[in-house]
């Protein structure tokens, strides 16, 4: 019997058993971390979103800003006007 007959049966009892078992695990590790990579994408699409309510918000309040401040310029002009007229 050649070393390869006699081995077979050692591969067969030892190898083949733990290559399962770590062909399980790898499974187990693969499935946990296709739900950390969705919970990733979650997290993700909700802070996007979140950035872009506070983006809006953030150009909303500089339109207000701007527009207080023209008013702010006209009032300045009528007031001026006011005193050369006074």
């Amino acid at each position: 019997m050649g070393f390869l007959e006699e081995g077979r049966p050692l591969i067969q009892d030892f190898v083949t058993p733990e290559i399962r078992s770590i062909d399980v695990r790898l499974t187990a590790v693969e499935k946990r971390l296709e739900g950390l990579g969705r919970k990733v994408d979650n997290i993700q699409t909700a802070l996007e979103a979140r950035m872009e309510r506070n983006h809006h918000q953030v150009m909303d309040a500089l339109h207000r800003m701007e527009n207080y401040s023209q008013i702010l310029e006209r009032l300045a002009r009528v007031k001026s006007k006011l005193q050369n007229v006074a």
